[in-house]
């Protein structure tokens, strides 16, 4: 969002001028058609007395539901408009407070509010659109551990890098084709159980319009619920697009501010960059992380993901920046070297 006081057009980077000019054509015909605002509400997270509140007003047809046996495409994820500079009203604990979204229609808000620990609710608002319900996440003030997770390669086979075979994941792909990483799930499940209350993280450069499909993926393949931590794609205030590596950067930072006396486990692979962020983390926050755990690809998924392939050997443990590192091919080989230690 423009900073409060400033000119918009002054601050804005030409190619988001030109983006807001598309969506407001857009808007205003779709308006006419009578497409009408829809709230799409993101899992939040908090802790007693606050919540980060997150979702995105958009214009749709309010098409019914898919059919339980309708292949779902990626694609209809990204045929909506979205509403800029909307009210969003947000109802929680008996407070209500109000917001508006952003030039891309989303609702990123740090909110006061008592909920209790473990997952609660507040409700969404604005003008034209059916109330909804947002998940919150709120974590026991009393939680020493963590998890935060890739989830391209860690949790999801994607292969990612590669344009195109992004492009087909994301927009043509029937999202029931998507394969889950061997042993994953099995493994966060177990670490959630071994620390009763642990919140899981997924943090991941995807675009916030595929949350939807990225949850259904997580609890088909029976992933431990938890919030997504997305971006948007396309043009920012200031550059022609976003940085993957800095949002990831970034919501480290701000978990370890928001959550200062967890210590997390960060899970991810060795196909991207989740080695060199998560070495950063570690070197700035010690204290706040317990280790980290990479998923090794195989020679020809690396190759699909645009990194080198790395040795094939087993599951190993090595030191560096004062923290283990664990590194295997899947959950089990992770599994087998973590439950043996202190981090679990």
């Amino acid at each position: 969002m423009t900073p409060a006081g400033l000119p918009p057009a002054a601050r804005l980077h030409r190619a988001a001028r030109i983006e807001d000019a598309v969506h407001e054509v857009i808007e205003r015909r779709l308006r006419q058609r009578g497409w009408r605002p829809v709230i799409t509400a993101y899992t939040g997270y908090g802790a007693p007395g606050w919540a980060r509140v997150m979702a995105r007003v958009v214009l749709s047809r309010r098409a019914a539901a898919p059919k339980r046996r309708e292949k779902v495409r990626g694609w209809r994820s990204f045929t909506t408009s979205p509403v800029n500079n909307a009210t969003v009203q947000i109802e929680i604990g008996g407070q209500v407070h109000e917001t508006r979204t952003d030039r891309s229609g989303y609702v990123d808000a740090r909110v006061k509010g008592d909920l209790a620990p473990g997952w609660g609710c507040v409700r969404l608002l604005t003008e034209g659109a059916e109330p909804v319900e947002a998940p919150i996440r709120v974590v026991d003030p009393a939680m020493k551990f963590g998890l935060v997770s890739d989830i391209d390669d860690t949790v999801m086979v994607t292969a990612l890098p590669r344009p195109l075979l992004a492009a087909w994941n994301t927009f043509v792909l029937d999202e029931h084709a998507r394969a889950a990483v061997p042993g994953m799930a099995v493994l966060y499940e177990r670490l959630v159980t071994a620390n009763p209350g642990a919140p899981v993280f997924y943090l991941s450069t995807g675009a916030w319009n595929v949350a939807p499909t990225l949850t259904r993926f997580l609890s088909r393949h029976l992933y431990p619920a938890g919030p997504l931590l997305l971006t948007d794609w396309g043009p920012t205030p200031d550059r022609w697009f976003r940085s993957g590596q800095e949002h990831k950067r970034n919501t480290l930072a701000r978990l370890s501010a928001e959550f200062p006396d967890i210590r997390w486990l960060l899970i991810g692979d060795d196909g991207q960059h989740d080695q060199e962020i998560y070495s950063e983390f570690a070197h700035a926050h010690p204290d706040n992380v317990a280790a980290v755990a990479i998923r090794r690809l195989s020679p020809t998924q690396a190759v699909l993901a645009g990194a080198i392939p790395g040795p094939t050997g087993g599951a190993e443990a090595v030191g560096s920046g004062g923290k283990t590192w664990f590194s295997a091919p899947d959950g089990a080989g992770l599994w087998s070297l973590l439950r043996d230690t202190d981090v679990v």
